[in-house]
């Protein structure tokens, strides 16, 4: 491998301009599609129904996202890098039609968990695949690139959500990915290779893992759609349980999410792991940010869309800025990302309650506040995913490629879920209407704040990571 210092032409020019369009692709279909049904979301509901469970539309997307990001190394050895992105654009599409056909709220959050089933392939394939295709100097800007999906799915995920919602029309917003996706399928076969690579035996399917996992989002999800205080704590104590009996697995057990070792407290892996799912877990609160805006502050879909996207925008500005940092930098990058959320949330907290009619300083100060959070995150982000490759001993590259998806998979998903049972606990349904969603922006973002605030002290750690 080379050792001079890649920069953005080498990533972009030449052999590379294809990897990076295959790579970065997946990921922005996948990206796209997650704003599309945050934007429209709202106008599901009024037309459907299913109001209590409206952070299930996210939760079961992304549990069945990890379960897709855990099987992809599998198949990648099985089926070669072609295959395993058909398989994934198959997934997709076949769940984008159930979306886009639901009758009901049942019938929609099967097609979401079809859809995050092969989203999570997606999603995955483009990070596990960057350290085998790209120089190491490349990997930071890679990374960014990669993340940097999101960004351009904060222009065309809310613009094409929007614009259907706003023309009362939210099932054409599902429908308009079925083409896009059939198009993306062309783009893979031609740029990818049909042969799998030789990567060795594939490791074997901590499927216990997995099901706890799983188990332990659900169970917070289970408990949030009762209003009462003591279902809530119910299903957060068998979710605290389920990841106890987890982490031990990790520890003993032959088969592991994460590379050997990583969750003992001497590894350099666990506080990387630790601020990552720290921070997206502060970024979830984004999935109600549009209900706010649309019920509380007047704005149509494609504005609260739009606004909500700023999260997003400010991670890939942040992320395409500091990609190239060296040496101190990055430190500096690592350790000022938390504190950047944590103010970014404190301001959400205390700016949307409150309504003031024609408030534009009020709009103003929120869209800051949202772009501060995806600052935040975003400027340590390929520093901290570089890291764990870096760390991360030869034998369990794959394992820590993988990982990466995982974590960040595993964090949202749990975030979409606590998100939930606090917009409940706050009110959203009972009393509902304007007081609810008052009392439930204050209790969401309140209460998710302690994430990147705890994100202080695991960046500080992970900063010196080696």
């Amino acid at each position: 491998m080379s050792s001079h210092e890649g920069n953005w032409g080498d990533l972009l020019s030449g052999q590379n301009a294809a990897r990076s369009a295959a790579l970065s692709g997946g990921v922005a279909l996948h990206a796209i599609n997650i704003y599309i049904a945050t934007t429209v979301l709202p106008s599901v509901v009024q037309e459907i129904g299913g109001l209590n469970l409206y952070a299930w539309n996210t939760t079961l997307f992304v549990v069945a996202s990890i379960l897709g990001s855990a099987l992809t190394s599998r198949t990648l050895n099985r089926t070669g890098a072609r295959g395993a992105y058909m398989i994934a654009i198959t997934l997709f599409l076949t769940g984008s039609l159930l979306c886009a056909l639901a009758p009901s709220m049942l019938v929609m959050l099967l097609g979401r968990t079809v859809q995050g089933l092969g989203g999570g392939f997606l999603f995955a394939l483009g990070y596990a695949m960057i350290y085998e295709v790209f120089e190491k100097s490349l990997w930071p800007r890679a990374f960014a690139l990669v993340s940097g999906m999101w960004g351009v799915a904060t222009l065309v995920g809310p613009a094409i959500g929007g614009i259907f919602a706003d023309i009362n029309a939210w099932r054409m917003a599902f429908g308009f990915l079925v083409p896009v996706s059939l198009l993306y399928a062309w783009l893979i076969w031609r740029a990818l290779p049909a042969d799998a690579q030789d990567r060795g035996p594939a490791a074997p399917l901590p499927g216990i893992q997995l099901l706890l996992l799983t188990a332990a989002v659900l169970a917070i999800s289970l408990g949030s759609t009762e209003a009462d205080l003591s279902y809530n704590l119910l299903g957060v104590g068998v979710a605290v349980i389920l990841v106890a009996i987890l982490v031990r697995r990790e520890l003993k057990g032959d088969a592991g999410l994460l590379p050997r070792n990583a969750l003992r407290l001497h590894s350099p892996l666990l506080m990387l792991y630790l601020t990552i799912g720290l921070l997206v877990v502060g970024m979830t609160s984004e999935t109600f940010v549009p209900y706010f805006l649309q019920h509380l502050h007047g704005q149509s879909p494609l504005m609260s869309g739009y606004l909500a996207a700023l999260m997003a925008a400010g991670w890939t500005l942040a992320e395409v800025w500091s990609s190239g940092w060296q040496g101190k930098r990055i430190t500096l990058a690592i350790v000022i990302g938390p504190v950047l959320v944590l103010a970014g949330m404190v301001m959400l907290a205390l700016a949307i309650p409150v309504q003031i009619a024609g408030g534009i300083t009020l709009l103003v100060a929120i869209s800051l506040a949202l772009l501060l959070v995806g600052f935040g995150i975003g400027i340590g982000w390929p520093h901290l995913l570089t890291r764990v490759l870096e760390v991360t001993p030869a034998e369990d590259q794959d394992a820590a490629a993988t990982s990466i998806s995982t974590v960040q998979l595993f964090a949202t998903a749990l975030g979409a879920a606590l998100s939930g049972m606090l917009a409940n606990m706050g009110g959203l349904n009972v009393p509902g209407g304007t007081e609810g969603a008052i009392s439930a922006s204050r209790v969401l973002f309140g209460v998710l704040a302690l994430a990147p605030l705890l994100a202080i002290y695991s960046a500080s750690r992970a900063a010196k990571a080696r």
